[in-house]
């Protein structure tokens, strides 16, 4: 992929110690495999490290009618809300003893 197309995911963002933009220069590509890169960003007049990044590349497209070849983030399920956590804890709280019954033998190792 295109190191200028990764860029306009983090234009407008900017190294918290000195305040510099990331550009293209900022950007290591790790690793690139079918809808995921792994990604190092450093800020170039620092050099402050901001760690790995994986991005999964299945929620982006290219708009071919916007100019600059802008990206779009496609649309993804709602975030989980405080209500989701308080009815996954009362399921969780509910369960059996041996609950662990319900998982299947080859999976208990992994």
């Amino acid at each position: 992929m295109d190191k200028s197309v990764i860029k306009k995911l983090f234009s407008g963002l900017c190294c918290n110690v000195c305040k510099h933009d990331f550009d293209e220069d900022a950007i290591f590509i790790k690793r690139e495999e079918k809808n995921l890169l792994v990604l190092q960003i450093v800020c170039p007049e620092c050099g402050k490290s901001f760690g790995m990044a994986f991005l999964g590349l299945g929620g982006l497209a290219l708009k071919a009618d916007v100019k600059d070849d802008a990206l779009e983030i496609q649309p993804t399920p709602m975030p989980i809300s405080y209500d989701d956590v308080l009815d996954a804890h009362q399921f969780i709280d509910k369960l059996e003893k041996d609950w662990t019954k319900y998982i299947p033998d080859e999976l208990k190792n992994i």
